[in-house]
C-alpha cells in the first residue's frame, strides 16, 4: 500500500533545521513525514513477539519496555523513563448508552511516562495484538516527536505519516 519513508544523516538534520524557524509547531509537524532511523533487528524481533505471543498484561509489560528501549536506541534518543501496561479497562465515556470516547493510552512528555491499558473499555477483554502494538507505537511516536524533533507532539498528517513509516519499517504494515 505504501513504502516507508526513512531519512538519515545530514538530509534529516537539514529538514529538521529548516522547519525550526518562525513556523509554528503544527506546520512543522505536518511537514515532517519520515522517521530519521531504521529500526534494528531487536525492535523487529520484539514486534514479532508482540503480534504472536501471550496478550497477558505482565508479558506485554516486559515486551513493551523492550520495544521502547530498542526503538530509542535505534533512534539514538533518550529512553522513556517508565512504561506501564495496565490491566485496567480503557477509560471511556458514554452518551445515551453508547460509547463515544475511548482512551487506549497516553504519553506524558514532561516525565517521559507512557501508559497503555491492556483491556477493552466495556467488556474488559484483552486488547487484540495489533491494537496493542498500534497503540504502543502511537504513544512512542509522541516521545520521538518531543525528544528527537523538538515538537510539542500533536496529531497532524505528518504525525500519522511518521507513525505509518515506522510501522512499515517494522513490518507491521504492508
Amino acid at each position: 500500500m505504501f513504502s516507508p519513508s526513512i531519512l538519515e544523516g545530514e538530509n534529516w538534520e537539514m529538514l529538521c533545521s529548516s522547519h525550526m524557524g518562525t513556523q509554528g509547531n503544527y506546520e512543522r509537524s505536518k511537514r515532517m513525514t519520515a522517521v530519521a532511523f531504521t529500526p534494528g533487528a531487536e525492535a523487529r524481533r520484539v514486534v514479532r513477539q508482540l503480534l504472536a505471543e501471550s496478550a497477558e498484561t505482565g508479558h506485554r509489560q516486559v515486551l513493551a519496555q523492550q520495544l521502547c528501549d530498542a526503538l530509542c536506541d535505534d533512534a539514538a534518543i533518550d529512553i522513556i523513563n517508565r512504561v506501564t501496561i495496565s490491566d485496567a479497562n480503557q477509560y471511556h465515556r458514554k452518551r445515551g448508552g453508547r460509547t463515544v470516547f475511548k482512551q487506549y493510552g497516553y504519553y506524558q512528555p514532561r516525565t517521559r511516562y507512557l501508559y497503555i491499558t491492556n483491556r477493552t473499555a466495556v467488556r474488559g477483554q484483552l486488547l487484540a495484538h495489533k491494537a496493542f502494538l498500534d497503540t504502543l507505537l502511537h504513544e512512542w511516536m509522541h516521545h520521538y516527536d518531543g525528544v528527537r524533533l523538538g515538537l510539542d507532539s500533536v496529531h497532524t498528517s505528518g504525525f500519522y505519516s511518521r507513525l505509518n513509516a515506522l510501522a512499515a519499517a517494522l513490518g507491521v504494515r504492508d
